[in-house]
C-alpha cells in the first residue's frame, strides 16, 4: 500500500537586519531618522556658508522663530492623522492675537483673562469648523478654505483702522522673550530628563508584567541617552547665550502632552482608527462625529495658541498677523517630518522636528540674505518632495501589504 507523498515544507525566508533597516526606512516606519538626516544636512550646508548659522545667539532665535510655528503644527498634525486638512489656521492664529491685543489694550483687560479670550475665540472656531464638516458634510478643505478667507476679514475688523496693536504688557511679552538662568535652565533639564526616563522605564516594567513586551531594555536605555544628551547639547548651546527660552518649554510641553493623548489615550487611539479606516472605526462603535468636531476643535486651539505665542515675540498684531507663509510652513513642517497626508500615521513630534527643518531653511536663507521669493520657492520645492515621499512610502507599504 503506497503511501501519500507529503507535500515539501515552505521555505522560511529570513530577512537580513540591513534588509530590514532598508525596507522599514523606504516605507517610512524610521521616518525619524530621516528627519534628523536631512536636518544635519541642511545646518552642514547652512555653516559651510555662515559659520554664523550654529552660534548659540542664531540657534536660539531660530527656536523662538519656530515657537508659534510648532505650535500650530501641533494641531496640523492631529487633523492630518484623521486624514484631513485645515486651510484656516494661519487666519485663525492672527485672529485670536488679536482678540487677545485689544481685550488687553484697548479695553485694559488682565493679561491672561486677554490671552484666555483669544484661545477660547480659537476654540470656538474650530468647534464651529468641525461641526460642518462633521454633521453637514461639507468637506474640510472647502470648510477652512472659506475660513481662511472669513477669519482674515474678521482680523481686518477686530483691528479697525488702528492697523497696529503694540503689546507692552510684560506678562504677555515674556511668554516669547524670558530667559532662564543657568542654574535653572540645568535644573529643569535635568527633570525633563528624569521624568522622560521615569515614564519609559516604567511603561516597560507594565509591559513586561503583563506579559506584553516585545522589545530589549537595551534600546529604551539607548532612546534616554539619546535624548540626555540631545538635551545636554540644548541646554549648553542655551545657556551661553541668553539662557534657556520659556517659548522652547512651552513648545516641547505641548509636543509631549499631545503625543501622550494620540499614543497612550483611548481618545489618540480613536483618531487613528478614523484616519486609518473611516469604515472599519464606524463598525468598532467609534463616534465619527465627535472625534472629528474634537480634532478641529483642538486645531483652532492650538493656532489661537501659536499666534499668541507669535505676537509675544514680535510684540505687536497687525494686518498681516497669521498670514504671508505661515500656513504653508504649518503644514509643510508635519509632512516633512513624516506625518502623512493620507491619515492614520505620524506622531506630534513631527511637529517640532518639521518646525526645525522647515525653520533652519528659512533661518539660513535670511542669513544668507535670499530673496523672499527664493524663500517661497525653496519652501515649496521641499513641501512637494515631502508630498511625494509619503506617497512612495504609502505604495512601499500598500505593496507589502500593510496599511
Amino acid at each position: 500500500m503506497s503511501t501519500p507523498e507529503q507535500a515539501a515544507p515552505t521555505p522560511v525566508t529570513v530577512e537580513s537586519p540591513r534588509a530590514d533597516f532598508l525596507r522599514r526606512f523606504l516605507s517610512g516606519d524610521l521616518g525619524f531618522l530621516r528627519v534628523l538626516i536631512i536636518l544635519v544636512l541642511i545646518w552642514a550646508i547652512f555653516y559651510s556658508q555662515n559659520d554664523r548659522f550654529l552660534s548659540a545667539q542664531n540657534l536660539t532665535n531660530l527656536v523662538l522663530q519656530i515657537t508659534a510655528i510648532g505650535l500650530i503644527s501641533v494641531g496640523v498634525v492631529l487633523v492630518l492623522l484623521l486624514g484631513e486638512i485645515d486651510l484656516s489656521v494661519g487666519a485663525v492664529s492672527g485672529l485670536c492675537a488679536a482678540i487677545m491685543a485689544v481685550f488687553q489694550v484697548k479695553h485694559g483687560w488682565n493679561p491672561y483673562l486677554a490671552i484666555a479670550a483669544g484661545i477660547a475665540a480659537g476654540t470656538v472656531i474650530g468647534l464651529l469648523q468641525g461641526s460642518i464638516f462633521a454633521y453637514i458634510g461639507v468637506p474640510a478643505f472647502v470648510v477652512t478654505l472659506a475660513g481662511l478667507l472669513a477669519w482674515q476679514g474678521a482680523l481686518l475688523y477686530v483691528l479697525g483702522d488702528t492697523g497696529t496693536i503694540n503689546i507692552t504688557n510684560s506678562k504677555i511679552v515674556g511668554l516669547a522673550n524670558t530667559f532662564y538662568s543657568e542654574t535653572t535652565s540645568w535644573i529643569i533639564g535635568a527633570v525633563a530628563v528624569a521624568l522622560y526616563a521615569a515614564a519609559n522605564l516604567w511603561g516597560y516594567r507594565r509591559r513586561v508584567a503583563a506579559g506584553l513586551s516585545d522589545q530589549a531594555l537595551g534600546p529604551i536605555l539607548l532612546r534616554i541617552g539619546v535624548v540626555a544628551a540631545a538635551a545636554i547639547a540644548a541646554i549648553a548651546e542655551f545657556t551661553s547665550d541668553r539662557g534657556l527660552p520659556l517659548a522652547a518649554l512651552i513648545l516641547v510641553a505641548f509636543v509631549a502632552g499631545f503625543q501622550y493623548v494620540i499614543s497612550r489615550t483611548r481618545y489618540g487611539r480613536h483618531i487613528f482608527a478614523v484616519g486609518g479606516n473611516i469604515e472599519a472605526a464606524r463598525r468598532a462603535g467609534i463616534n465619527i462625529a465627535t472625534i472629528r468636531v474634537t480634532v478641529f476643535a483642538l486645531a483652532g486651539t492650538m493656532a489661537a495658541i501659536g499666534g499668541i505665542m507669535g505676537a509675544s515675540r514680535l510684540l505687536a498684531v497687525n494686518q498681516s498677523s497669521g498670514g504671508s507663509d505661515l500656513l504653508l510652513l504649518a503644514i509643510a513642517g508635519p509632512v516633512v517630518a513624516g506625518t502623512s497626508l493620507f491619515g492614520g500615521r505620524g506622531t506630534v513630534w513631527s511637529a517640532l522636528l518639521g518646525a526645525l527643518v522647515i525653520g533652519s531653511i528659512s533661518n539660513g536663507m535670511d542669513l544668507l540674505n535670499y530673496d523672499s521669493s527664493v524663500k517661497f520657492m525653496v519652501t515649496g520645492g521641499v513641501l512637494l518632495i515631502a508630498v511625494v515621499i509619503d506617497a512612495l512610502a504609502r505604495r512601499q507599504r500598500q505593496a507589502q501589504g500593510r496599511v
